[in-house]
């Protein structure tokens, strides 16, 4: 089965077509960085207007990379929830309508949920690559496991039984974690998106020159907060400020690092928490903050030392995309799900 994928829940826009629902065949995605960079963060309007200018030329790459036609596709995946409804209706109705003129059937999925799976698209193996490159996964991926999802609009810990059960054991009360760090990066005049900079500069800074709280909430709880962590970097910045002096790259790349280290020493016990709680062997490690290093590397020392498996998607499946959408699309399908035009975009 060809299933053409497509994911519009932010300013990324992506489609897939898969064979299968494993056989990637083509994953094209245009990037808006450009665009909102020059404001600090995602403006909506102005990403749903540009999923209007990509979405054809997109699709239409993707089917020429993937050698195929659109009247080849036999199905169709789509993004309806969560994300900003101007994007996913944008997507949404764009599907509706190439699955009428074709008369094909298509589903919705929820990309989150997505990202918790995209570990089964591929990920890197351990004879596959260095320990430098701090990936480490093992064996072959199967249910149940733990899937932590960190982007930049979620932080979510879910118990993954199949691909049409997870269930939520524990999320973000207030700012996701990439919106910690896009928000942070703005705090010390950095850029945007936040979360490659940080992890740039963190490289070159001392995590324990500042001693930012690790918010846990409780042992053993699984909710997630992050706005008193920015709050903490809010102040030591605005300490500096107050003693007369001006930011050095110095203090930026140590508290860069610091930050850093505490976002990530939360989001790694959180996980070796959840995974106790419910009893599994396997930990997922997905969304775009997945491809933070540090996170990777504090992740693979923990569940090495406790006999846990890891699995983290490459880099390219990690943010948002049209491959993990159509991968659990195709599920989905498989499974006899169809969504009729009645399908409405569901913002959270």
């Amino acid at each position: 089965m060809l299933v053409l994928a497509l994911e519009s829940s932010c300013d990324d826009t992506s489609v897939a077509i898969l064979k299968d629902g494993s056989s990637v065949l083509s994953n094209i995605v245009a990037s808006q960085d450009d665009i909102h960079s020059l404001y600090g963060g995602i403006v909506p309007e102005l990403a749903s207007r540009k999923h209007i200018e990509n979405v054809i030329p997109v699709m239409e790459t993707a089917l020429k990379k993937a050698n195929t036609t659109i009247e080849e596709i036999d199905a169709f995946a789509v993004t309806m929830r969560p994300g900003l409804v101007g994007s996913i209706l944008i997507g949404l109705n764009f599907i509706k309508s190439v699955a009428y003129a074709t008369g094909k059937p298509y589903v919705g999925v929820n990309h989150i949920e997505a990202h918790a799976l995209s570990a089964f698209l591929s990920n890197e193996r351990e004879a596959e690559v260095t320990p430098q490159k701090n990936f480490v996964e093992s064996k072959e991926l199967k249910f149940p496991f733990v899937s932590l999802v960190v982007s930049g609009g979620h932080t979510t810990l879910f118990f993954v039984k199949d691909f049409d059960d997870l269930s939520v054991l524990g999320q973000t009360r207030d700012d996701a974690a990439g919106e910690a760090f896009d928000k942070v990066a703005k705090l010390l005049g950095l850029g945007y998106p936040g979360g490659p900079i940080i992890d740039k500069l963190a490289k070159e800074g001392d995590p324990k020159a500042y001693e930012f709280k690790r918010s846990y909430i409780k042992k053993g709880n699984l909710e997630f907060s992050f706005s008193g962590l920015k709050t903490g970097v809010l102040n030591v910045v605005k300490g500096i400020e107050a003693a007369g002096r001006v930011l050095t790259d110095l203090d930026k790349k140590n508290i860069a690092a610091s930050f850093q280290e505490s976002a990530v020493d939360v989001l790694v016990k959180k996980a070796l928490w959840a995974a106790e709680e419910v009893g599994v062997t396997s930990i997922v490690c997905a969304g775009g903050v997945a491809c933070n290093s540090r996170l990777r590397e504090k992740l693979r020392v923990a569940t090495k030392e406790i006999g846990l498996s890891l699995f983290i998607p490459k880099p390219k499946y990690c943010s948002d995309n049209g491959a993990m959408i159509g991968l659990l699309g195709f599920e989905l399908l498989k499974r006899g799900k169809r969504a009729g035009l009645d399908l409405n975009a569901e913002p959270s």
